[in-house]
């Protein structure tokens, strides 16, 4: 319970009808989870506008209402607080109602493309392993020290992100390591947060359906580091051909990774395999559990991260090389027959040929690559056909398979990841609509030492079909075909 007009540092009020020394119970954008005393936020996304239950809010109990466009009828004994900005308003309103919570742990922040469940994840990992409380906020779940809790965005909704940090300071955790998602910096769902640290992984060509342009998407990622304090760090990846302009505005302490230049936390490869990854780091050489020469970016990421909030170098090679890295992320088992499987999140075509490049840099001889791949439906189009072409390019075998459809028939998506393929990656694909089908296929043409690739949903556990969830694990149907192999 908080007195509303203690709640509104920070948020630009435009207009207020009504009083502001009442109490208020909670925060809430969900008109279905407001009852008495409730704050109701009034937010325009993507599929409804809040505006539009507005009524029914207050039906239920909603006391205070911040919206962006005044009703035309008021109602007696509602505050009604018009902003430029709803999504920011209950924001900033959402972190003076929990206490502030990032200024009571140290919050980093990862941003980019691909990588970010990794970098997030590895840093909660070694940060524990130091001997910290730590929260994780990340797509594949959040976690409160030992306890995890289901993700269901990559970042949540402003009121749920503060709340979950509450429990984690509450908990006393020294630091947050979180995924901050470009739609989440977009609908300023990280707004009003106190990072003490930024990272920068990567970008490519992803979000398009939602973003419509390249330079928006890289606008708003570069929009996370303009807005770090100067007493912050932000890192970036030299190597990346955004890497320097990310950081061209910050205010924070400017850090750069590399594998190709000289770079703040700079890393050699010295050996990609099956085994893991054996690298310098700084001059020190270490074996590492995470295979790949992306998860050789993520490592130094890491290890920038924790020299920058004041860990002891060796100290920090030592625990970061007993770690694994997050799950459905280059996830690899081996059958009996020793065919290899690995289970990828890849859904954008920058991943994807990172993945089946580091899977060609592995393979000692002339083992098959079969990959099975699809592409998610409502999503950006665009990436259909290239994701297709670069499955064709770098594997010997290539399945088409339904992702996650959501809305989409799933054939369709299918025929315009075809569209385009030239005549050397048409003769090397099927398309096959059920994914169970595909997997069992893949497992069914490959031989002995052959490595499957089964790209797109990694850690996910469900099928999206016409709005519906439906049981679905990679990982476990992968493994179902190769004990049916056995028998």
């Amino acid at each position: 319970m908080k007195k509303l007009q203690d709640i509104l540092y920070r948020v630009h009020l435009k207009e207020v009808s009504g009083l502001t020394n009442l109490t208020v119970k909670d925060i809430q954008i969900d008109s279905r989870k407001v009852s008495y005393g409730s704050v109701f936020g009034a937010i325009r996304g993507v599929q409804a506008d809040g505006h539009q239950f507005i009524d029914k809010a207050i039906a239920a109990g909603a006391t205070v209402i911040v919206c962006d466009e005044m009703p035309e009828d008021l109602v007696e004994n509602v505050t009604y607080l018009l902003v430029n900005n709803t999504s920011e308003a209950i924001a900033f309103m959402a972190h003076q109602f929990y206490d502030e919570p990032s200024l009571k742990v140290k919050l980093v922040g990862v941003t980019g493309t691909n990588g970010k469940t990794t970098i997030a994840t590895v840093l909660f990992k070694l940060f524990r392993q130091l001997g910290y409380k730590c929260g994780l906020i990340s797509t594949v779940q959040n976690q409160i020290n030992e306890e995890v809790i289901p993700a269901t965005h990559t970042t949540p909704d402003a009121v749920s992100l503060n709340a979950l940090m509450k429990r984690m300071a509450d908990e006393d955790c020294s630091y947050v390591f979180m995924e901050c998602s470009s739609h989440a910096i977009h609908q300023h769902r990280i707004t009003g947060l106190q990072f003490v640290g930024g990272i920068f992984s990567n970008i490519t060509h992803d979000h398009l359906d939602y973003h419509k342009t390249f330079d928006e998407y890289i606008r708003v990622k570069k929009s996370f580091f303009d807005h770090l304090a100067s007493s912050a760090f932000a890192i970036s990846n030299k190597d990346d051909k955004r890497g320097e302009v990310m950081l061209q505005n910050t205010n924070a302490k400017k850090y750069f990774y590399s594998l190709k230049q000289v770079a703040d936390f700079k890393g050699k490869i010295l050996d990609n395999a099956l085994t893991g990854l054996q690298m310098t780091v700084n001059d020190k050489e270490v074996h590492f559990r995470l295979i790949g020469e992306f998860n050789a970016y993520n490592l130094l990421a890491v290890y920038g991260a924790a020299v920058c909030l004041g860990e002891e170098k060796d100290k920090v090679l030592t625990a970061l090389s007993l770690l694994s890295g997050a799950e459905g992320r280059f996830d690899y088992i081996i059958s009996k027959q020793l065919i290899i499987g690995i289970v990828d999140y890849a859904h954008t075509p920058d991943a994807l040929e990172n993945v089946l490049a580091t899977i060609k840099k592995l393979r000692k001889g002339h083992e098959q690559i079969i990959t099975v791949v699809g592409c998610g439906g409502d999503r950006d189009k665009t990436k259909r056909p290239v994701m297709a072409q670069v499955a064709c390019d770098l594997s010997d075998k290539v399945i088409f398979t339904s992702d996650n459809p959501r809305t989409e028939d799933a054939s369709q998506i299918l025929k315009d990841m075809e569209e385009g393929l030239n005549s050397a990656a048409k003769r090397k694909y099927v398309s096959i609509v059920d994914r169970r089908e595909a997997i069992k296929t893949a497992v069914s043409v490959a031989g002995p030492e052959d490595i499957i690739l089964v790209a797109g949903k990694g850690h996910e556990k469900y099928q999206d079909i016409r709005g519906i969830k439906y049981p679905f694990d990679d990982k476990a149907v992968l493994q179902e075909m190769f004990v049916l192999l056995e028998k």
